[in-house]
């Protein structure tokens, strides 16, 4: 079909329209053949990039934040969960029943039940966040959610033994159940970031993450509903009827975690590899151009060798060379620790007062039951009051701050919104810290003390809670996105730790609950070094994911030179040996299983490639080149 090159130098026997033919590819065109292949990723990452916004970007939103719902219930149910499990199996009262309502875990079971889990999650989303750059971020979607699914039934089951403490078992499934949220956090992220079209992606993200609102918030309101519907059986004032309505109650509130995350399993499993993914890890940028296809343009779906392109091609990997070698540079270094030390301030004031709610509303007496009452009116109005006290915050402060950010994200940009969180969260705690004393000494005071409590809560979700999330997602490139997404969230997670252990034992020093004041004053200390490590970390707002990586993309995918007597980095390829090369011109008969599919328009050419291209298929790996670029002699 064409004449032979004068360049040809070495020959192999093929196929060409049913004739055998004898190609000849030079060394030089190998290097040309590439320049198709990166032509052709850029074209994809465009169309993502572009895309309009569509059902699947609702899907994604959907099926990524049904877990972040689960985790944050699963979380923050303990909330309410720990008082009951106090007076059930805490110290204080003894079994004189009249006592009931003074018992509360001891220091060391508290820190258990509420570090147990903050420490799982920093294990699971180190460990998934580095399988999801290492195996896809498809392969193990939907593992943490079973995980999260067996560990919250597991906790439902939980029962003193003769040799074993309800409370060491219930620590141990509430650590498990961590490794499997930490698992979502990089996942989640990095795939409804992968998926996401530039314009639309910080909105996104945040509908995602948005859902722990909707999650904290429903932990609560299920535990003032059931609290509600076993009202008569704690007014009866019946010792085992109380012990028994409480011992129902934790398991209902705890187990009702397994619902959103049972219906989210199939979608999970079922959810596609991110086209990224699939070109710059797996080599295969024809599966990724028909993924896109199928996903975002509503193309017919095909199967294709998912080796596609591996073994003829140099493109960057992930290895401990290549991983020290990007982060040797500082300017990537320094995006990295700017990520993690914001995530880790904001985790100290976040956790700090999400998992001490109860405990601080009580200490400032908003809901305390009345005096005099008897154990099981007191246990009920200590429960129900915490509840209603809990669905007030998150309603008046934690979701509407999710939807904040969700309006706001993609027009401020996510450094302005993280800057102003960190300050107003600095004042608000200086405020509450050093006026804590004069607004607990009367009603008004305290109502103000509530009112800033859920301001708190509002500028952190409109602020450094929803952008310490997105900025992760986005700022790395692909082969270390979720591996840096689980360090940041990792180093958040640590700071969860930290601020359980010093709440637990420094809330007390100089009288029960009479360092709150100070806790709060350190929040604020730490809300104010967020905003010097903000500075660290670029803005990513209407910026491509391959721009923010801080690499060159226009060479992305490199040839492997052979020459003779030559040698190359044994790490990509130990021998490139030409093999038989089947080829298909492109204009063929479209009932053919071997003519490629039709694919939208693109800026490339009419129909998405550059015209006068042919599609090779060499090994059963397929690629572009032009006619000019071989020569075929019969």
């Amino acid at each position: 079909m064409y004449g032979p090159s004068a360049s040809s130098k070495s020959v192999e026997a093929g196929v060409f329209d049913g004739r055998v033919t004898t190609l000849n590819v030079s060394s030089s065109a190998r290097a040309t053949v590439v320049h198709p292949l990166n032509e052709t990723r850029r074209a994809l990452l465009a169309e993502i990039d572009n895309a309009k916004f569509s059902w699947f970007h609702v899907k994604v939103a959907f099926v990524s934040g049904a877990g972040f719902f689960t985790d944050a219930y699963d979380i923050f149910a303990i909330n309410i969960v720990s008082v009951m499990l106090g007076f059930l199996y805490g110290s204080g009262g003894d079994s004189d029943f009249s006592r009931l309502s003074s018992r509360t875990l001891t220091t060391a079971q508290e820190i258990g039940i509420k570090i147990a889990t903050p420490a799982g999650v920093l294990f699971g989303q180190l460990l998934f966040g580095w399988l999801g750059d290492l195996l896809g971020r498809k392969r193990i979607y939907g593992m943490e959610l079973m995980l999260i699914i067996v560990a919250t039934f597991g906790q439902t089951l939980c029962a003193p033994g003769i040799g074993v403490s309800i409370m060491g078992v219930l620590t141990f499934w509430r650590f498990m159940m961590g490794i499997g949220i930490g698992g979502d956090y990089p996942i989640s992220a990095v795939i409804s970031s992968e998926f996401s079209s530039v314009y639309i992606r910080g909105r996104v993200m945040t509908a995602v993450f948005a859902n722990q609102g909707w999650g904290q918030l429903s932990a609560t309101l299920f535990s003032f509903i059931i609290v509600s519907a076993y009202k008569h059986s704690f007014l009866r004032n019946d010792p085992s009827s109380v012990l028994h309505s409480l011992d129902q109650i934790w398991r209902l509130v705890i187990g009702l975690g397994c619902i959103p995350g049972a219906i989210a399993l199939y979608f999970r499993l079922t959810i596609p590899e991110t086209p990224r993914f699939t070109m710059d890890i797996e080599r295969n940028i024809l599966k990724a151009g028909r993924d896109l296809n199928t996903l975002l343009v509503e193309s017919e779906a095909y199967t294709v060798d998912p080796d596609a392109l591996n073994q003829r091609i140099v493109a960057r990997e992930a290895t401990r060379h290549d991983f020290r070698s990007y982060f040797a540079n500082w300017e990537n270094l320094k995006i990295l620790i700017g990520t993690a030390y914001s995530w880790f301030a904001l985790d100290i004031a976040f956790y700090g007062l999400g998992l001490n709610s109860s405990v601080i509303l009580g200490a400032i007496g908003f809901g305390s039951p009345a005096k005099g009452l008897a154990p099981g009116a007191a246990v009920y109005q200590t429960l129900h009051n915490a509840s209603l006290g809990n669905v007030i915050l998150s309603l008046a402060g934690l979701v509407p701050g999710y939807w904040a950010a969700f309006i706001f994200i993609d027009r401020w940009g996510r450094k302005p919104i993280q800057f102003m969180g960190f300050g107003v969260l600095t004042i608000i705690f200086l405020i509450m810290g050093f006026a804590y004393d004069k607004m607990n000494a009367s009603e008004s005071g305290r109502g103000a003390f509530v009112f800033l409590y859920c301001l708190a809560n509002f500028f952190q979700n409109f602020g450094p809670n929803t952008t310490t999330f997105i900025i992760p997602g986005e700022v790395f490139p692909t082969r270390y996105r979720a591996t840096a997404h689980g360090i940041s969230a990792a180093s958040g997670k640590f700071g969860a730790v930290v601020a359980q252990l010093a709440f637990q034992w420094l809330k007390d020093v100089g009288g029960p609950n009479k360092f709150l004041d100070h806790i709060l004053e350190i929040f604020a200390f730490f809300m104010l070094t967020g905003i010097f490590s903000t500075m660290l970390i670029p803005e990513t707002n209407q910026k491509t994911l391959e721009f923010l990586s801080n690499e060159d993309q226009d060479d992305f995918i490199q040839p492997v030179p052979r020459q003779p007597g030559s040698h190359y980095d044994h790490r990509y390829l130990d021998e490139f040996q030409p093999s038989a090369i089947k080829l298909h011109v492109f204009e063929s008969d479209p009932g053919s299983p071997d003519s490629p599919p039709a694919r939208p328009p693109t800026a490339f050419s009419s129909r998405g490639r550059r015209k006068g291209t042919t599609t090779i298929s060499m090994s059963s790996h397929e690629y572009l080149v032009s006619p000019s670029e071989f020569s075929v002699a019969s």
